[in-house]
């Protein structure tokens, strides 16, 4: 799964934040992490020295909160076996044969009960 996450991150970091994000492909629902901002963001390398260092700094904090962001979306996030597409917790179902998205199961004349519900999520939220 993480690996079809992978595939369809967005990438939606700047120079000094890192940001990443998937949609469901059925609602548009985002996932991924929040904001995070690089150690050394702001500051200007004093020499060619510190501006390497800063550069492989970077680099590793940008993989480390990308993974992050994937480890994050593929917790929400299933794959339909018929339509072959990314889809979220409130538009997957549980169904009797196999599971699938709404648009399929509906296509498919299947019936299911969503991962995830908005009724259940308002109750835990409380």
């Amino acid at each position: 799964m993480k690996h079809l996450v992978e595939m369809i991150l967005e990438d939606l970091s700047s120079r000094d934040v890192f940001l990443f994000r998937a949609s469901c492909s059925e609602c548009g629902k985002e996932y991924g992490n929040k904001a995070v901002h690089f150690s050394k963001a702001g500051i200007v390398p004093e020499t060619k020295g510190k501006k390497i260092i800063y550069e492989a700094m970077r680099e590793q904090e940008f993989n480390s909160a990308r993974a992050s962001a994937i480890r994050d979306a593929a917790e929400y996030l299933n794959y339909c076996p018929i339509c072959k597409r990314l889809i979220c917790d409130y538009c997957f179902l549980i169904c009797d044969d196999l599971d699938m998205c709404k648009q399929c199961a509906a296509h498919l004349e299947e019936t299911g009960s969503p991962v995830l519900n908005d009724v259940l999520d308002a109750v835990i939220e409380k």
